[in-house]
């Protein structure tokens, strides 16, 4: 029923610019905590950054602050990360997840399907 799609991903130079998208079908974003990962080839997925379903913030990773905002539009059901100043070591797929604010409105995470960021040197 729920289902997230990213989209935004691409090929950017070092010092550039990306916005991602995730779009949540199914459910009204406003029920959910949503959330950034990532994974680059050969290591772990990792947590980028979060916003809870009041709008406020879950932190960012180290590698990512001042670098990175996140933001939602609930009337879009659409969650952004905006991207600056783009690293190689931020090359990885980007994931898009959803967790339910409280046990009222269920128990399952999300996923997306991901999306290709790569940074050029």
């Amino acid at each position: 029923q729920v289902q997230l799609a990213e989209s935004g991903g691409g090929l950017v130079q070092a010092g550039g610019s990306l916005r991602l998208s995730c779009v949540v079908s199914g459910d009204t974003l406003s029920n959910y905590n949503m959330k950034w990962f990532r994974q680059a080839p050969g290591k772990e997925r990792e947590f980028v950054t979060g916003v809870r379903w009041t709008g406020s913030s879950l932190g960012f990773a180290d590698s990512v602050k001042g670098r990175f905002t996140i933001s939602r539009d609930n009337a879009k059901n659409t969650v952004y990360l905006q991207m600056n100043s783009l690293k190689p070591e931020d090359t990885a797929v980007y994931y898009c997840n959803a967790s339910p604010r409280s046990t009222y409105y269920g128990k399952d995470n999300y996923w997306g399907q991901g999306t290709q960021v790569t940074v050029s040197s």
